[in-house]
């Protein structure tokens, strides 16, 4: 556990140690993104069982947060969920309902939820904006997750219109950066991609991407995510989400990501795609203009130095790095 500060505004996040924990560690104490006045407390699973009440309470009245971040869950890539779509509902359930209402006891005057853009309806229009969370089932593939991270949504209005409490959401698309799990059956694309042309390379074998290479995702660098995620705690002051995502035009087909892999390890085999795995969603085209309206000037490191980052950052800690 990690504490920096001290004074009038404590902050306790969860899934401290995370990708998003880490790259907002790296913004308070590398960036100086801290502020006077404000305590950072950034806790990991070691510190409290999230999905056991009583130990989420206890960590909770220790530190009695005035403000949370709330980035914890059950997370996995496509074929992970595939298989235990149960876990992910029943785990995600208790960890959510254990934190905001943890955070309720003590008081806590905002809790800022992570959500994902996979809890939007699978039939839709795009692009998806905040209003359309609600508006249909979502992908068959990660339902339990997705289910549980939209309930989320609910728990924050009716929080606010039983106890005028001020807990939101955001809802990153694809997030990858340093300190990402680099797991090849679990992870997510763009880190699983990064591994497997690590370990290709230094086999001297092709590159297998799973999947058509077609599908398309908005991908957000880690540490613009942990910049946007200190305005929305600072300044953001709406109970219905906000989607922290570079605009529709960025958007990336995985064969496109693959490619910038490739490029950002200099690898040198064949690229081949194994079309019998699953492509999952084709796309979840995301529109950032409300988080336009506010931050119209915010400046997104670009796909390719952000990836180029990523990879140099795994393969200098690659022994130490989640895979």
């Amino acid at each position: 556990m990690a504490v920096c500060h001290t004074a009038q505004k404590r902050v306790l996040v969860t899934g401290g140690s995370g990708l998003v924990g880490r790259a907002i560690q790296h913004v308070i104490n590398e960036e100086g993104g801290g502020k006077d006045g404000e305590e950072w407390i950034f806790l990991s699973s070691k510190d409290a069982d999230l999905m056991n009440k009583e130990e989420t309470q206890a960590v909770f009245q220790k530190h009695k947060p005035t403000h949370v971040i709330h980035l914890a869950a059950m997370v996995g890539g496509l074929f992970k969920n595939m298989r235990v779509n149960l876990d992910f509902w029943r785990n995600n359930i208790y960890i959510n309902d254990n934190v905001l209402q943890a955070a309720h006891e003590v008081d806590a005057v905002k809790v800022v939820s992570c959500l994902s853009t996979c809890i939007f309806p699978d039939k839709t229009t795009y692009p998806i904006d905040e209003t359309m969370i609600h508006n249909g089932p979502p992908h068959a593939s990660n339902f339990g997750y997705s289910y549980a991270k939209r309930m989320i949504d609910v728990h924050n209005r009716a929080y606010f219109e039983q106890y005028g409490r001020s807990y939101t959401s955001v809802i990153p698309t694809n997030v990858f950066g340093p300190h990402d799990n680099f797991n090849i059956e679990d992870g997510h694309v763009l880190p699983g991609l990064i591994h497997k042309a690590y370990r290709a390379q230094k086999e001297g074998k092709p590159l297998v991407v799973w999947g058509s290479g077609t599908p398309r995702r908005q991908f957000i660098y880690s540490l613009d995510l942990a910049r946007l995620v200190l305005w929305v705690v600072r300044d953001y002051n709406e109970v219905e989400p906000i989607i922290l995502s570079v605009g529709e035009e960025e958007e990336v087909s995985i064969k496109e990501a693959a490619e910038a892999v490739v490029r950002a390890l200099d690898f040198k085999e064949e690229v081949v795609y194994d079309t019998d795995k699953s492509d999952g969603q084709f796309k979840k085209t995301a529109s950032n203009a409300k988080l336009m309206r506010y931050l119209p000037n915010f400046a997104f490191t670009p796909f390719e130095k952000a990836l180029k980052e990523t990879c140099d950052w795994f393969v200098a800690n690659y022994d130490n790095a989640r895979k």
